[in-house]
């Protein structure tokens, strides 16, 4: 297909198409998403400062020019129809609610400039891989949303998409042994010898025993040779959990199909492989979450005065202490034994402690949980390496936590465009070091052209 770029710039028209019901008196599908989206800011703001305008300008023209109207108003058009039918919506995640579009659209919930959220994040002319909005829907009634989708543009015109299950260190050790009829508590054995969550590769590396078996003349050997080739490999196919695609006209056009054992219709091609030849993807994910927000609700109004999600205030006193008691078993994302006793030490006062110390509990930001505490508590003092990052960085407390936050000291500091600083911030993400090593000479270049010092901007 050539540049991946290009690909997606030949395929606009296509994204365009998927729109059935733009309303006569449009030319376009851009036309009709920047009325719609200035029709939906009225809404959002009291008053259309020239902030809220060019934010709105701005995002509108990245949108036309990469292509991604029709994507916009099909997102609001079943999200709307959702809303209508009572069905609950997320109020948004992930990059998408950086989107002052989207929340004009009333697809998100979130306010992009409150929130100081960059669009780059989201989309921006150098972006080579599609954007994504995962909408949240309650899970009982996530079908009913997608059942719409297909109503609407035919049954030929949309499918969910397959996902592939891979041959794990542990599991492909089994099924060689099965296939080579090695009795089950010898393959059991030599399975429980390798570290969960690592290759066999890996684990031959790092744990003696196997290592033996490699160079032994036993069926061990020969079980771990093949294990280690087939390790990978696509096992089992099944639905994936939210993916679906929409196609401007049959799906048999753009992708082959098939039937899972459940009789549903699925791609042949997996996620990465829908984006790579440019389809509509979109995520429809079931979240059981808004389900038990839903019950709850309906329950307060059957034995008290009926209470609105959004009225629910967001520095409610009792709330805070019962957070800061780690009393949160059946919150979303807070009710783990790890994430509780984080929070017993926290202490959470607003809000936003919340949302960074959600941040924080990852894999790696893990590590500056403690420091976090320790400076909110005034324990430890908050320090900067350089005064330009103090506004960046003073809502954590001088810890790097949030993606954004990345972007903007590539900015502030390097000169970086916001689309570079995404990129960067992207390689960070996805852990790529040679991009990371790409962009180190224009990072530190750009700091020295500022006048900071190199010690700064290598650290």
């Amino acid at each position: 297909y050539g540049d991946h770029r290009d690909l997606h710039l030949s395929l606009r028209r296509q994204r365009q198409m998927c729109i059935r019901d733009r309303p006569e008196g449009y030319q376009n599908a851009d036309e009709y998403l920047k009325d719609l989206a200035y029709q939906g800011i009225k809404e959002r703001y009291q008053q259309i400062t020239p902030q809220v305008k060019d934010r709105l300008e701005h995002e509108l023209k990245i949108i036309q020019r990469t292509g991604y109207a029709g994507y916009f108003l099909i997102v609001a058009d079943f999200v709307r129809y959702a809303k209508s039918e009572g069905i609950s919506v997320g109020p948004g995640r992930g990059a998408a609610t950086s989107s002052l579009v989207s929340y004009a659209l009333k697809i998100t919930d979130i306010d992009p400039l409150k929130n100081n959220l960059l669009f780059e994040r989201f989309l921006n002319p150098q972006r080579v891989n599609m954007p994504d909005i995962d909408i949240d829907f309650a899970d009982r009634d996530r079908q009913k949303v997608i059942n719409y989708v297909i109503k609407k543009y035919g049954k030929d015109n949309v499918c969910q998409i397959i996902t592939f299950g891979t041959m794990a260190a542990r599991a492909v050790i089994r099924d060689v042994g099965r296939v080579l009829g090695v009795p089950y508590g010898e393959v059991d054995k030599i399975a429980k010898l390798v570290p969960p969550g690592t290759t066999l590769e890996r684990a031959i590396e790092t744990v003696p025993e196997l290592a033996q078996l490699t160079q032994s003349d036993g069926v061990g050997a020969k079980l771990i040779s093949y294990a280690k080739t087939l390790e990978g490999l696509a096992r089992h196919c099944s639905t994936h959990a939210a993916g679906v695609v929409i196609t401007p006209d049959s799906l048999t056009n753009h992708t082959p199909l098939c039937t899972t054992n459940k009789k549903e219709v699925t791609t042949q091609y997996d996620w990465k492989s829908i984006e790579e030849i440019g389809l509509l993807k979109m995520d429809f994910l079931g979240l059981r979450t808004l389900t038990v927000i839903d019950d709850t609700l309906r329950m307060i109004a059957e034995r008290s005065t009926p209470l609105k999600i959004e009225d629910i205030p967001q520095n409610d006193k009792a709330t805070f202490d019962l957070l800061a008691r780690g009393e949160t078993i059946g919150v979303f994302q807070f009710e783990s034994p790890g994430m509780r006793d984080y929070l017993r030490k926290l202490k959470p006062t607003t809000l936003d402690d919340m949302i960074a110390m959600n941040a924080l509990y990852r894999p790696g930001p893990m590590a500056s949980i403690d420091d976090f505490i320790r400076r909110k508590h005034g324990t430890t003092k908050i320090t900067y390496l350089h005064p330009l990052l103090k506004p960046i960085l003073e809502e954590t407390y001088g810890i790097i936590v949030y993606q954004e936050q990345v972007m903007r000291i590539a900015s502030v500091l390097a000169g970086f465009s916001l689309a570079q600083a995404d990129m960067l911030r992207r390689a960070m993400g996805k852990k790529q070091p040679e991009i990371m090593e790409e962009q180190r000479g224009p990072f530190i270049e750009g700091c020295r052209k500022n006048g900071i010092d190199e010690a700064v901007s290598y650290t």
